[in-house]
């Protein structure tokens, strides 16, 4: 038998970003057992200094060296822990590649992540970043969420209501340095009605000739949408979306939409807020397709940082910055962005 974990000096964590920039962990302890961390959280390195839990570092920017201990947790494992026939309860550990997931459940016969992909990133991000596409938030499948707290050193299991879950948001995100997602229980349904209603998605099935779609479907859908908008990382380092739809006042989104009436306007979590598009703001600002140096944003999607080729974290996120305060001048809308930021501030 394997160890539960390893440790490793110096660690290169260029191949461990999205963003493919680099950067270096003095010290990254690979754990594959969940079981190991409260040893090793008993342990002085841990115990007293920052942590940054790394998946597959799709959704960070390592702006510089993380400072501390890098945590990667290995987990691989999948099952089905209940079944009735109609519902089933699927317990996936943090390691495990999130489309290898949503594949995984479709083989299995459940819906309900068809919509979520093609996500790049692990099973332990998602909770964190409550990650959502074409209509559809993972939290809305989530049952409940297994995670190590560090102060206690216990392993917690915290239900769906418990978690705090937002728009791209959750108390994980919010308090980073206090639990460590050690694996996520999701509730899928095997005669759910497909999730359409996204611009573009029913288009897109329509034109696959899916009149009734099965959630294979949607989700061969939503994968041959991604491709279209998106860089694929393997190619062209990004983090996917990169700022947030910025939340406003109802009253706000009124008069930014009388000024600019092709600004589009959604519904928020609040009747009294509405969300805008991104992508709209920072395009009207000119920023589709340019670049400084290597560091640029896409040219199929306004929302997409991208790494030309060697670029640096610090100047992405310089160009970052230089997006945010030409639309906030613009329009006085504030950008926020989505990823977590490592080695600087926003």
């Amino acid at each position: 038998m394997s160890e539960p974990w390893r440790l490793v000096e110096g660690a290169p964590l260029q191949a461990r970003n999205t963003f493919g920039v680099p950067a270096t962990a003095d010290l990254m302890v690979e754990v594959r057992d969940a079981a190991a961390l409260p040893d090793l959280f008993g342990n002085a390195m841990l115990r007293d200094g920052p942590v940054l839990v790394l998946g597959s570092g799709s959704n960070l920017l390592f702006a510089g060296d993380p400072p501390g201990v890098v945590l990667a947790l290995g987990g691989q494992g999948i099952a089905i822990v209940e079944d009735d026939g109609d519902c089933a309860l699927v317990r996936a550990e943090a390691g495990v590649d999130w489309h290898a997931l949503v594949l995984w459940t479709l083989g299995h016969g459940l819906a309900g992540l068809e919509n979520l992909a093609l996500i790049p990133g692990t099973v332990g991000a998602a909770p964190i970043q409550n990650i959502g596409a074409y209509g559809v938030e993972v939290a809305e499948c989530i049952d409940v969420v297994e995670a190590f707290e560090r102060g206690t050193r216990e392993q917690r299991i915290l239900a769906r209501d418990e978690c705090a879950f937002g728009y791209r948001d959750s108390r994980f995100k919010r308090e980073p340095e206090r639990h460590v997602v050690t694996a996520v229980r999701f509730r899928l349904q095997r005669r759910a009605p497909p999730r359409v209603d996204y611009a573009g998605l029913a288009e897109e099935l329509a034109a696959m000739g899916a009149e009734e779609p099965r959630p294979s479907q949607v989700a061969e859908a939503v994968c041959r949408l991604r491709r279209r908008k998106l860089p694929d990382p393997a190619l062209t380092g990004n983090a996917g979306s990169f700022f947030k739809n910025p939340v406003v006042s109802e009253a706000a989104a009124r008069e930014l939409k009388l000024a600019h009436p092709g600004l589009p306007v959604f519904p928020a979590a609040s009747e009294d807020e509405r969300k805008l598009s991104a992508a709209w703001l920072i395009d009207a600002c000119g920023w589709k397709g340019r670049r400084e140096g290597d560091a640029g944003i896409s040219e199929r999607h306004a929302l997409v940082l991208v790494n030309h080729g060697a670029a640096s974290g610090a100047q992405l996120l310089t160009l970052a910055r230089n997006v945010a305060a030409s639309v906030r001048e613009r329009f006085g809308v504030a950008l926020e962005p989505e990823p977590r930021i490592v080695g600087a501030a926003w």
